[in-house]
Parts: structure tokens; C-alpha cells; sequence
């Protein structure tokens, strides 16, 4: 009978929920109309724009620009995009907003060559051309030639199209107002999507680029599918694959990128031309930075984009937005109220929405309103789950206080005086811990079964991790007070390997009381899941360095074996709250797989290197007087 009743409340729900959208979609018909141009860039090549006007002549209207690789799909003037009919588009439609839709260069309807990332060129003549002249002309364009437009003009994207929304804010076309680039590409190399500190991410590389990656010869509405296996299980198929060239294999010549990734192993100036950070100086319009604390895909870019903007162009009016969200999760996609088994007691995702994106967009395009209410940094903190503003972000009252490993294997906050007992010293003059990283057997990023790489690893469960001998764990006391980062983390580590290369992954893990419950009446059922949470251990921040990398990413360099050798590097802000009671954990792990490639652990070219070049490294991370491993965390005063 439960059965039945529930049956029947899932059918009623989708009876509303098909119901609330037809009368969406039949407002959107009713109130607009579609009409899709080749709008040419100053080279003759024509840009696939899909543009749906308000009907309403009776005032000026807005345009929201959104440049895309994906797509721009349904092509016809007759089809509507579903997207229009979800709440986060409705909201702009509602408003009498101009929506544009474009296929960038060389995809799907849109003429001339794609070129991934391409370089922003300062210096363009004549017909040069590169994204921010494309969006240059295309606003030009649209401006002179769609009816009721009020000549003020917004770009946004997400991921890959926040890329292109930088590109944007380089372009500084006058009637470009407001830019916001959400989750936005930045650097490939160093933070986002395909390497991280040098570490190939081969999971995500793979299976994006044997699809996206496939040449597109002629304007085209029709995809390719990418590349497809029997296998369920992501950790078998990757590591039987084995080395880097035996994907290269599979995927054969015809992707070119795939072809580049390869062929730059290291952070040349073909990476670094292919960086927009590089070239933020002088931006025109407002500019709004968007990210997840907890997206997988880039963790990186809006933090960085924002400090670069800071940095290199201090009259622009630059704020930050981060949730707690995945990678777009604030973009229609989730209430943002839980991600995995973590909840966070709010729909963030309609907040950021009704309290900042669309304040923004109103206030610079429709000059509506006020951003008066919306700081330079507007941070939702995990743990203690809140929204806090700042005048800058990191914020000024960071405090960076260094987390040590004492000789026991605990943490401490202590100056790296006191790591050994006072007796110990003369006996101890080197204290360590071990382990051996075998690539045969590489650290699971998850232990759970599945194919595609999972978004909520990010705040997974790291239990299944501390069981590992292959996985160092240490941890603080219980918290007597609560602790609250805001910032960036450097990990400082002291280590020696036995052989002359390995990767070093370092987790920042929140540990929970063992009689944690959420308190459903206030954060809801999260998932549905009835997942024990007494003694949970929270990732709160994770990231890989490829240690070849230590002193340069433009000129690696091998380790001497045995040789005790610092390794230094950030991960990615945080902005989290370890309450009283619980723990703060650090793990440190020479793989995360197959997130990240496995490295050989020899010094070699690890995108050409043979399934034989694999060896296992034991690998020692010291806590003594003279080689105190820590963590430089930043504490935020209140």
C-alpha cells in the first residue's frame, strides 16, 4: 500500500510539474519570437546566432549574450529552447531581456575554424581575428540591427562559455555593460578542468575530448558521439588501458587537442598564451566572478580570475560569488540545498539567483535597482552554512597560522619548535612517516563502482581512504573552539622518494562527531540516503602537485633518490568552518585515481612513456625539527 501511495504522489507531482511547464513554455511563445542570423566577424566568417526578441515594443529591452561550444540547439526559428522554460531563464524572460544564443567559431552552425582556448591576441589589425573581436562584432552587430534593444548589452557562461565571457570583458565593446564569467576556463594547466599543478585529470581529458574533440568540417545541427565501453567501472577500464599512449591510441590523430595535450608537457608559452589572466588589464564593464566551492570540474577559476582582475585592473567594478555548489549547480541546475551527503539548511542557488545575479544583470543593463547590497565578495562557508560579505576576498582579518605534523603524527598548531619531545631530539634527529605508492594499485578517488566520474566526490566520505596503507592520515585534537578558513591552502611538504618522480596529493577533511545527525527539521533529507554520518569525514578540500614540478612548471626536474626535498604548493581557497567537536584531518597520497594519470614515478615523458616505465616509490614525509612538514591555513578573525 506504501508502494502504491507513493507511486501515485510521484505521478501527481509530474502531472504539476508537466502542467507548470507547458504554461512556461506556452508564456514564452505568447510573449516572444526567434529569429536566427549568420552574424558576420570582421574576417567574412558567419557567427550561428539564435536571438528571441520580446514582443513588447512599448520599451527598450536589454541583450543577455551568451557565446557558446555546446550549441545553441533547436535550430529553426519555429523552436524554442527548452532552457527558456526552466525558473533561472524565466526570471530574465519575465523581465523583457533580449536572449542571444551563439555557436562560437568553427561549432555546430557557425562557420570558420574552432580552435580550442584560442589566444587572446592584444595587438589585432586588420581582419585578425580571436574571441573577444568575434564577441566585439557580434555585439556590434546586434546593437545596430535587433529591434528594441537599448544598446546596453550582458555576457555570462558557465564553464567553458565563462571562458568565452572573459573573452567578452577583453573585447570592451561600449555597449557591453556587465560580464559574468561563472566557472570560467582560465588556465588549463595550472587549476582547471585538464591539469591540475602539472597532473593530467585523464578521466575527464578522456571522455570530454573523444566527443567535443571530433573535427566538425562543415556547419552541422548534428553531433558525434564520443567514445563508449562496455565497462562500469571507471578504475578497471582506465587502469587496464594503462599508460597515457594507449589512449592516445584509441582516440587515433583526428582530435587535435587531444594531439596538443600531449605534445606540451609542461607550462611553455603555447599554455601560457592560452591563459586570459595573463591579459585582464583595463576592463570596461562590471565584472561578476561565479563559482562552486565543491565543483569538480573547476575549482579554480572564478577564484583566480577574480584576484587576477584585482591585481591587473584595479578601476573595474569586480565582484566574486562562491556557493556551495557543483560545477553549475547555481545556474538552474539545483536548489543548492545538498551536495552529496553534506547539507547545507538553505536553497542557495535561488538565493545567489533573487539576491545577486539577476540584481546585478537589472542594475547594469535595465539601470533598475541597486547593487548597493551585493559585496566584492559574497561567500557561503560550508560547516557553519552562511552566507558572509567581505570587502575583499581573501578577506583582511586572515590570519595565516601554519599546521604542523608533531613527532606523534598529530596536528598542531605550533610554530615547528616544539615537533619533538625535548628528549627525543638527540635520538629522533629525523622523524617520518612511510608509505609505498604502487601504480599497479593506485588510491580511488571514491569507493564507489561506476563509469562516469561522480561530482560529489568532492565532499565524499574519506573513511574508505584512511583504511589504505598507501594513504597517511593525521589529525588535531577535538576542536575546543570552532576554526574557520578563508583562503587559499599551502601545503609545505618535506619528503624523499626512492625513486625520481611522484605525484603528492593532499586532503584538507573535515571529521565529524561520531553521533553527528543532521536535524532533518532544519536541513531537510539531503539525498534521501540513510548514510551514517556519525564519524564522517568530510573532503573539504583536495588537491594534486606532480612533483617534477616543484621548483618550475616550465622546466621540471627530477628528485634524487633519497634526498630530502621540499615540496610547496596551494590548493585552491576554501571557505569552510570546522565546528567545536569536531577534527581537522589531513591525508597526503601519491594518487588519485583515475581522476588524475598515474605517474610512472620515474622522470620520464609520461605522456609517451611505456606501461613498463612504472615503478613503485616508497616515499617518506618527514615531521622534525629540521624538516617540519605543515599546512599554512587561513583563520579567519571575526
Amino acid at each position: 500500500m506504501k508502494k502504491i501511495n507513493l507511486l501515485l504522489l510521484l505521478f501527481f507531482l509530474m502531472c504539476q510539474y508537466l502542467q507548470a511547464q507547458n504554461a512556461d513554455s506556452l508564456w514564452v511563445r505568447e510573449h516572444y519570437y526567434k529569429i536566427e542570423k549568420r552574424i558576420p566577424a570582421r574576417d567574412g566568417v558567419g557567427l550561428f546566432t539564435a536571438i528571441y526578441i520580446p514582443k513588447d515594443s512599448t520599451e527598450k529591452h536589454p541583450i543577455l549574450f551568451n557565446r557558446t561550444p555546446y550549441s545553441c540547439a533547436p535550430y529553426g526559428e519555429d523552436q524554442f529552447s527548452p532552457r527558456l522554460y526552466t525558473s533561472y531563464w524565466l526570471n530574465y524572460l519575465k523581465e523583457g531581456y533580449i536572449i542571444a544564443i551563439q555557436d562560437v567559431r568553427g561549432r555546430w552552425m557557425s562557420e570558420g575554424e574552432f580552435v580550442d582556448v584560442r589566444p587572446f591576441n592584444p595587438n589585432k589589425k586588420g581582419k585578425e581575428i580571436d574571441e573577444a573581436s568575434d564577441t566585439y562584432d557580434a555585439i556590434d552587430w546586434m546593437v545596430k540591427n535587433v529591434p528594441g534593444n537599448n544598446q546596453r548589452v550582458g555576457v555570462f557562461g558557465i564553464s567553458y562559455p565563462g571562458f568565452y565571457s572573459t573573452m567578452a570583458a577583453l573585447s570592451n565593446h561600449p555597449a557591453l555593460k556587465a560580464v559574468s564569467p561563472q566557472a570560467p576556463v582560465t588556465d588549463w594547466f595550472i587549476g582547471d578542468d585538464f591539469h591540475h599543478n602539472g597532473a593530467f585529470m585523464l578521466m575527464d581529458a578522456f571522455n570530454f575530448y573523444s566527443g567535443f574533440g571530433l573535427p566538425r568540417p562543415v556547419p552541422t545541427t548534428v553531433g558525434k558521439a564520443g567514445f563508449h565501453t562496455s565497462s562500469q567501472d571507471n578504475y578497471d577500464f582506465f587502469l587496464k588501458t594503462g599508460a597515457l599512449k594507449n589512449f592516445s591510441q584509441i582516440l587515433g590523430d583526428s582530435i587535435a587537442f587531444w594531439t596538443d595535450l600531449m605534445n606540451h608537457p609542461n607550462y611553455n608559452a603555447w599554455w601560457q598564451a592560452r591563459n586570459p589572466r595573463n591579459f585582464v588589464t583595463n576592463i570596461k564593464p562590471a565584472m561578476l566572478e561565479v563559482g562552486g566551492l565543491f565543483d569538480a570540474e573547476d575549482c579554480f577559476g572564478a577564484w583566480n580570475l577574480y584576484k587576477a582582475i584585482e591585481a591587473k585592473s584595479k578601476n573595474t567594478d569586480n565582484r566574486l560569488v562562491m556557493g556551495p555548489w557543483f560545477h553549475g549547480g547555481w545556474g538552474g541546475r539545483s536548489n543548492g540545498d545538498y551536495m552529496g551527503n553534506i547539507r547545507f539548511g538553505s536553497k542557495t542557488s535561488e538565493y545567489y539567483q533573487q539576491h545577486i545575479e539577476i540584481p546585478f544583470f537589472d542594475f547594469y543593463l535595465k539601470l533598475k535597482g541597486t547593487v548597493h547590497d551585493i559585496a566584492e565578495a559574497n561567500i557561503f562557508f560550508s560547516g557553519a552554512n552562511e552566507w558572509r560579505q567581505f570587502t575583499q576576498w581573501p578577506p583582511s582579518t586572515v590570519e595565516y597560522k601554519n599546521l604542523t605534523i608533531k613527532w606523534d603524527g598529530a596536528l598542531s598548531f605550533t610554530d615547528g619548535n616544539n615537533i619533538l619531545k625535548p628528549e627525543d631530539k638527540a635520538r629522533r634527529p629525523e622523524s617520518f612517516s612511510e608509505y609505498i605508492s604502487d601504480p599497479a594499485h593506485p588510491v580511488p578517488y571514491t569507493e564507489d563502482v561506476h563509469f562516469n566520474r561522480t561530482r560529489e566526490y568532492m565532499t565524499d566520505d574519506q573513511r574508505f581512504a584512511s583504511r589504505r596503507p598507501d594513504v597517511l592520515t593525521f589529525s588535531t585534537g577535538v576542536l575546543t573552539e570552532d576554526v574557520t578558513l578563508a583562503g587559499p591552502i599551502t601545503a609545505d611538504l618535506q619528503v624523499s622518494l626512492s625513486t625520481t618522480d611522484a605525484d603528492f596529493v593532499v586532503k584538507l577533511i573535515d571529521v565529524f562527531p561520531a553521533d553527528f545527525k543532521y536535524d532533518e527539521t532544519i536541513f531537510g533529507k539531503g539525498n534521501g540516503k540513510d548514510y551514517p554520518m556519525g564519524g564522517y569525514q568530510m573532503l573539504v578540500r583536495g588537491e594534486i602537485f606532480r612533483g617534477r614540478y616543484r621548483n618550475s612548471y616550465e622546466k621540471p626536474e627530477p628528485f634524487v633518490p633519497g634526498k630530502i626535498t621540499e615540496v610547496k604548493y596551494n590548493l585552491p581557497d576554501v571557505a569552510h568552518t570546522f565546528k567545536k567537536g569536531h577534527q581537522i584531518m589531513i591525508q597526503i597520497q601519491s594518487s588519485w585515481f583515475p581522476l588524475a594519470d598515474r605517474n610512472p614515478q620515474v622522470f620520464t615523458d609520461i605522456y609517451h612513456c611505456n606501461d613498463s616505465d612504472f615503478q613503485k616509490s616508497t616515499i617518506r614525509i618527514y615531521h622534525d625539527a629540521q624538516h617540519p612538514t605543515k599546512f599554512i591555513l587561513p583563520i579567519l578573525h571575526n
